[in-house]
């Protein structure tokens, strides 16, 4: 059975709970053929005028430049093994500016949520001034929640459709 949801307030909670709980997500991007390629990262989470905004601590790749200028339509699976599941649809950017770079950076070292995070400095050890610590941006247009005890889903979609 799946619901929808009038606001993502109907699921904050619940997506919060799910981050905290599996923390790790699978990011999955299209290359230029469209055939998909899936990494596990961590992604922490704010909400923002009602909203969620994710950002993602990354090593800017080849194939992560790629694939986010050919289509920066990606999605975040998590899974936990108690089948509780949310996969958030959105658009990955680039966040370049030394504001959004402070900002992720500060994110990570305080959780977002709270108990989601780890100190960036373990793998840029110049701080978000090192040239190899990049950000991206998450802009979710479409979050499913899904809970494992009955599987029963809720669908988030924002306003504008992403």
């Amino acid at each position: 059975m799946t619901a929808r949801a009038a606001s993502f307030a109907d699921i904050r909670d619940t997506f919060l709970a799910y981050v905290r709980e599996i923390r790790y997500a699978t990011m999955v991007t299209v290359d230029r053929r469209n055939r998909p390629r899936a990494r596990v990262l961590l992604p922490v989470w704010e909400i923002v005028d009602g909203r969620p905004v994710g950002w993602l601590a990354a090593y800017r790749t080849p194939v992560k430049t790629a694939h986010l200028a050919g289509n920066p339509h990606t999605t975040y699976a998590y899974w936990s093994p108690r089948q509780n599941a949310a996969f958030v649809d959105g658009v990955s950017t680039w966040a370049d500016d030394d504001g959004s770079r402070r900002h992720a950076w500060d994110l990570y070292v305080r959780g977002g949520p709270p108990g989601v995070g780890y100190d960036p400095v373990h793998y840029w050890r110049g701080g978000p001034d090192d040239p190899q610590y990049h950000v991206i941006r998450i802009d979710p247009w479409r979050i499913q929640v899904v809970r494992g005890t009955d599987l029963r889903s809720t669908i988030w979609r924002a306003e504008d459709g992403g």
